[in-house]
């Protein structure tokens, strides 16, 4: 058995115990539900009362009042140690990402080979307005933060909002029979509403609308409501302008200040694990040459798309979740930016997707794999609870003479599945992550040497090697240079005088199990100091007697 084998081995018994320890914090403060707000904090207080390795700090409060955290999770001087950031809540209809972060933190919180080389920051939801929505008296899948917005930009906040038209507490869509729509029922199953395919001879019979009433009667529906700043939209890279949700300029919102504030000062982070929709590992990024020479890069850069593979290929066989949506990365969003912007590497996944079913006899085929049909079979093979309102007519306003019928899949279920069903899920993302951790950069001096050439001169090499699997630096990082390069430095006793070679020498990266040689000549007695390293790479030193 070798030692990531063993270290994988020791995790598991580690998390088991750890488990054990927290399942009263996570359980009690959760009800077997996700957390609000206020269960959430206690939960990350009593995280952080029962462990030395960790602290928790709000770094600031939403305009909904509502902290932002986050856990440093580390031995030592955890600011000097390699680090990994754990984002969850990006999207604030995605309740399991916080879930997925704060296992995180209490599972690693208790293992002390993980964080012996390795400090974690998690900061477990970035969007507590938002997701506060799944515990309200009428719930929609809601991605804004609590800043009154002008979406339809008519001069009026919020006089079109939602509307409960069934009275029972949740927000899902309407179809209204008119054949001037452009949707109609899907073929496998007539729950679900796709758009007509006219190239396919296909005609449009219903209008497809979220619940609600056109109050302002400008002929949209739903289009100024509550509204507020979605955190995943307000990012600077592919910043989406004059788009509802996304700000008036991006990184406009406290939260998002905060955290990036936050970040530009860590700079021992090497690596952001994101739990949200942007997803690089079910099936890693791809290089585009045409994207990657663009002055503004929108592509993977070559050699970050290997590691990127490498990374795709252990999530695959450690999750092994399969059959994965496409990437719900958008512009404005944390993922990307956290590669594009901020050069390091960068991983996400949504953690839970309904697997694809197969139908029995009884059912139409699903020929085109729609999710939604999909998630409908699945929830009843699992028996889940309330995941879908059965259509039923209404009388609408605004439709006089015409058939109407709300229904349609429960918010928030397609995206989370009940917490008793996640452990497994969760454990397993916890041992991935624990994994890249693994294959990070470790700088060591290996091949030291002293040679003498005469006249008191010694001449000293020594190979600065990259031991990790990982580089020390992003390809991105360090053509964007906000990844410190290495800094060699070699230091002088008294009486000693360099002859040939640089006191200080900066070097841009040293690639996975690679190495640099370095030399110098020095005249003199004693002994001199090698000293090497960068904040998220690690740090290495000698000392050489001169003889």
């Amino acid at each position: 058995m070798d030692q990531k084998q063993k270290l994988l081995m020791k995790n598991k018994l580690i998390r088991l115990c750890a488990f054990l320890f927290f399942a009263g914090v996570s359980w009690s403060a959760s009800g077997q539900d996700y957390n609000n707000s206020s269960q959430l904090a206690q939960r990350l207080r009593t995280l952080a009362n029962s462990s030395q390795n960790v602290s928790l700090q709000s770094i600031t409060k939403t305009l909904g009042g509502k902290d932002i955290w986050m856990l440093s999770i580390g031995t030592g001087d955890v600011d000097s140690k390699p680090a990994m950031a754990i984002v969850g809540g990006v999207e604030g209809k995605h309740l399991l990402g916080v879930e997925m972060a704060t296992r995180f933190a209490e599972a690693v919180a208790s293992n002390a080979d993980a964080l012996e080389n390795t400090t974690y920051y998690v900061f477990p939801n970035m969007s507590p307005d938002a997701t506060e929505n799944y515990f309200a008296s009428i719930k929609y899948g809601r991605s804004g933060n609590a800043k009154e917005t002008d979406d339809d930009r008519d001069g009026r906040m919020g006089e079109d909002p939602f509307e409960d038209l069934n009275g029972d507490g949740l927000i899902t869509m309407m179809r209204v029979e008119d054949a001037t729509g452009d949707w109609i029922m899907h073929p496998a199953d007539d729950r679900v509403m796709i758009k007509a395919n006219r190239s396919k001879g296909e005609k449009g019979a219903y209008r497809y609308l979220t619940e609600g009433r056109d109050n302002d009667q400008d002929g949209k529906f739903n289009e100024d409501g509550e509204g507020g700043i979605h955190f995943n939209k307000n990012l600077t890279y592919a910043y989406p302008y004059f788009t509802p949700g996304s700000g008036e300029h991006s990184v406009s919102e406290l939260e998002n200040r905060a955290l990036l504030d936050l970040l530009y000062t860590k700079q021992n982070i090497y690596g952001i694990f994101t739990f949200g929709p942007g997803n690089n590992l079910s099936s890693p990024w791809k290089y585009n040459r045409a994207g990657a020479s663009k002055r503004v890069v929108t592509s993977i850069l070559r050699g970050d798309d290997a590691i990127n593979k490498l990374a795709s290929d252990a999530y695959n066989k450690t999750v092994g979740l399969k059959d994965a949506p496409a990437s719900g990365a958008q512009g404005g969003d944390f993922f990307q930016w956290a590669y594009f912007h901020f050069g390091r590497l960068s991983f996400g996944t949504p953690g839970w997707w309904a697997p694809m079913v197969k139908g029995d006899s009884t059912m139409k085929a699903n020929k085109d794999k729609n999710r939604e049909v999909n998630f409908l079979r699945w929830s009843a093979q699992n028996d889940i609870e309330n995941y879908f309102v059965d259509w039923t007519e209404i009388d609408h306003p605004d439709f006089p003479g015409k058939k109407v019928q709300v229904g349609g899949i429960a918010p928030f279920k397609m995206l989370n599945p009940p917490v008793s069903m996640i452990e497994e899920v969760s454990n397993k993302h916890n041992d991935f992550i624990m994994e890249l951790a693994s294959l990070q950069s470790n700088l060591e001096m290996q091949n030291l040497k002293t040679e003498s050439v005469g006249k008191d001169m010694i001449r000293i090499t020594v190979d600065l090697y990259n031991s990790g699997t990982l580089p020390t630096h992003s390809v991105m990082g360090t053509r964007s240079k906000w990844l410190q390069r290495i800094k060699v430095t070699l230091t002088l006793g008294n009486g000693q005088q360099i002859v040939s070679g640089r006191p200080i020498q900066m070097i841009s990266s040293i690639g996975g199990d690679s190495s640099q040689q370095l030399t110098w000549l020095i005249k003199g007695k004693g002994s001199v100091s090698i000293t090497a390293g960068a904040p998220h790479a690690g740090n290495t030193s000698a000392t050489v007697n001169l003889k």
